[in-house]
Parts: C-alpha cells; sequence; structure tokens
C-alpha cells in the first residue's frame, strides 16, 4: 500500500458519491445562491452554492469555513451572509466566475447538537467537544466524518451540470486550511488547493503546546508522518500555503513547504507549490484574502 493509501486507511478516508439538492434560492449581484444539501458519512449536510451569472461551466471550488471558536458559523460565514467579511470567499470567487460550494462541518452552525441557526449558545463548545468524544468511545474519528464529508462535497460539486468536474479544488482558513489539506492529500480529484492559517506540524505544536483542533486528532498518525508527509502527496497538483510570521497555526510553515517541496520537484512543478508567508498573527487579513482569490481565479482558469 502507498503513502496515500496508508494514511486514507488510517483516517477511514473514503470518496463517496453525492448530489446536490436545492432548497430554495436568492440571486444576488453577480451570481445566484442557493441553499442546498447533500448526502454525507451521516447524514444531510448543509451547504450554500454560489453560482456565477452566465452559463458555464464553470470552475468550483469547495470553501471550508473556519473555527474560531465560533460554533454558530459556518457556511454562511463563506457566503458572505454574517461573520468576517474577510471569510466571505463565496461572493467575491462567484463575482469573478467561480462556483463556490460552502458546507458546515459537523458540531458547526446548523449541525450543532442544539438546532441550526446562526445564534451563539452557551453549550456550543461542549458539544463540539463531545463530537469527537462520542466518535472515540465508538472506536470513531471525528476527522473521518469531517473528511468523508468534505470529499462528498467535491463529489455533489463536480457532479453539478454548470461545473466542470475536472477543474474543482478545495481551500480554507485555518480550521478550513486543515481540511483543505488533509483532503487535497487524500482525494486526487482535488485538481487545486489553498491553506491559510493551517500549515504546522505535529512535532512543532508539541514541542511549542499548541493545540490541536479536535478533527484533525488521530491517534497514530506520526507512525506514518507529519504533515509535510501528508502535503506531499498533493504533488505535483497546484497549492498554494499562507501563513504568517506570528501564528502559531502556520509556525513552521516553511518547514512544511520545504520537506513537500521535493514531491513536486520529482514531477517537475516545483512552480506549482508556493508559499506566501506574511507578517502578523492568525486572523485573515485583507491583503491575504486578495492574494488568495487571486490565486484561486488564474490557478482554476488554468487547471
Amino acid at each position: 500500500m502507498d503513502a496515500r493509501g496508508r494514511f486514507a486507511e488510517l483516517m477511514g478516508f473514503a470518496v463517496p458519491p453525492a448530489q446536490l439538492e436545492v432548497l430554495g434560492e436568492r440571486r444576488l449581484p453577480g451570481y445566484v445562491e442557493r441553499r442546498v444539501r447533500f448526502g454525507g458519512r451521516e447524514g444531510d449536510v448543509p451547504a450554500f452554492l454560489l453560482v456565477p451569472d452566465g452559463r458555464g461551466p464553470f470552475p468550483g471550488v469547495v470553501a471550508f469555513h473556519q473555527h474560531n471558536s465560533e460554533w454558530h458559523l459556518g457556511k454562511s460565514e463563506v457566503a458572505g451572509r454574517a461573520g468576517d467579511p474577510r471569510q466571505a470567499f463565496g461572493p467575491a470567487l462567484a463575482r469573478a466566475g467561480v462556483a463556490v460550494l460552502a458546507p458546515d462541518a459537523v458540531g458547526f452552525e446548523d449541525r450543532r447538537r442544539s438546532g441550526p441557526g446562526t445564534e451563539p449558545r452557551k453549550e456550543d463548545g461542549r458539544q463540539h467537544f463531545n463530537e469527537m468524544a462520542y466518535r472515540v468511545v465508538r472506536g470513531d474519528l471525528l476527522t473521518t466524518t469531517v473528511l468523508r464529508d468534505a470529499a462528498a462535497a467535491v463529489s455533489a460539486l463536480a457532479a453539478e451540470e454548470v461545473v466542470d468536474g475536472a477543474r474543482v479544488g478545495a481551500l480554507g482558513h485555518s480550521y478550513g486550511g486543515n481540511v483543505a489539506l488533509m483532503l487535497a492529500a487524500l482525494d486526487e480529484r482535488v485538481r487545486f488547493a489553498c491553506a491559510s492559517g493551517a500549515a504546522c506540524t505535529f512535532r512543532h505544536r508539541m514541542a511549542a503546546g499548541t493545540g490541536l483542533e479536535l478533527a484533525h486528532i488521530v491517534p497514530g498518525i506520526l507512525e506514518l508522518g507529519d504533515l509535510d508527509d501528508l502535503v506531499a502527496l498533493i504533488a505535483p497538483r497546484p497549492l498554494l500555503v499562507v501563513s504568517a510570521t506570528e501564528d502559531p497555526y502556520s509556525a513552521d510553515a516553511d518547514a512544511v513547504v520545504g520537506g513537500a517541496a521535493p514531491a513536486w520537484s520529482a514531477h517537475g512543478a516545483a512552480e506549482a507549490l508556493e508559499h506566501a508567508r506574511y507578517e502578523g498573527g492568525h486572523p485573515m487579513t485583507r491583503e491575504r484574502f486578495e492574494r488568495i482569490v487571486e490565486w484561486v481565479l488564474y490557478t482554476s482558469s488554468a487547471s
């Protein structure tokens, strides 16, 4: 079994078929926003699909939301309905001609055990911990559900008539960036990927005392390799890593990119791996947001 197969087996990863069911829509300047759902590992996954004006077929990207201890915000922040406008990748990309699917992860927004909505609730953090804990005592992983749902999102977006299924990528910041990296490493259908605030090895996190997000705790993963080994599996497909000097969650991004770079060079595709490192901390900035949007637009058109 090759490295991708070993990581996939450890994380229980599989690629499921999925199709979008449209529940409603509204027209906005430059695109149509559709409220949709698709079948995930454990039931329906609510999402927003943003479809550019025009005939298509359009390139597509699955945009995974951040964490930020704001469990009441998921797809709505990516779609520009709530939260930080510097996380609203959906409208920026859709208006420029890229179809965007923004799903809720388990424990966020409409997938909270306390019920749907975008209002914060005091039990949100405890419930998110339980999403991991309940699975662990069953011998399961939250990671498995998150990544299978992410793969189902790729299946659903690629199956849309207005989307060019050969030009579907993934992006995300922080929590979403971790999902994008792991998914792209395991799912070769992801033709390009961008991860912001997410390139930090397990070895550095443990040495520095940096926390691990619950959905990315995989028992025994270091027996197979660290994040740089996973990232190397994305080669030779285009990858943009965005990091910042004072961000603990991308503290050793240079080491991650440097460790993975030989995989791109071996394919004669060294230019397809890019690392944009900025001054500052973890939160998304306007400068980084614009760089990501520009890169996705260029890369999706060239894929």
